[in-house]
């Protein structure tokens, strides 16, 4: 998914448009999907984000996740990117963009996984820890000035803040285990 890297601030109704959205994709392919959760930066009150909804739909294998994309279609999403050969978790991403200024992104994954679990650790640490979320807004503000037209660039400039707060979540966790 190519174009601008666009940060704004938070938006309360985030959490709402993912809760419309979120009906929407249930309807279209519930009987195929076996969770769904908001992921990145607005699912993470206060943080700011480029103004895309990204919604994260487990699915048992890649024939599941090639189940979805008809009715995904039929629903707007129409914009599919086949993800990475390296990335045998996470199958496609879909994105919608409907004129009110605000998209969405349908991430379809294998769930349980490795990859769902490291998308939620990371939502749930930044939701948790206010200073590393803080710096992560600092951070992304930073690099959408610099990689304004390159939004993979903007995406790979984020990854060792992105590796290094999952490794502190990791730790943090085993600190609490009795």
């Amino acid at each position: 998914m190519n174009g601008s890297v666009v940060i704004v601030d938070y938006d309360l109704r985030w959490p709402y448009f993912y809760e419309e959205e979120m009906d929407r994709v249930t309807k279209a392919v519930g009987h195929i999907i076996r969770r769904i959760a908001h992921i990145g930066s607005t699912a993470v009150p206060g943080l700011a984000a480029k103004p895309i909804v990204d919604i994260m739909a487990g699915v048992a294998d890649a024939a599941s996740a090639e189940h979805c994309l008809g009715a995904l279609a039929e629903i707007g999403y129409a914009d599919v990117t086949p993800q990475p050969e390296e990335e045998k978790e996470w199958y496609y991403c879909l994105g919608k963009h409907p004129a009110e200024g605000r998209g969405y992104h349908v991430h379809l994954m294998q769930y349980p996984s490795a990859c769902w679990d490291r998308h939620t650790l990371f939502r749930d640490y930044l939701r948790s820890r206010a200073d590393v979320a803080a710096a992560y807004d600092r951070l992304k503000r930073e690099l959408a000035a610099r990689f304004r037209d390159d939004r993979p660039g903007y995406t790979e400039a984020k990854d060792d803040f992105i590796e290094k707060a999952l490794a502190q979540a990791r730790r943090e966790m085993e600190d609490k285990k009795p």
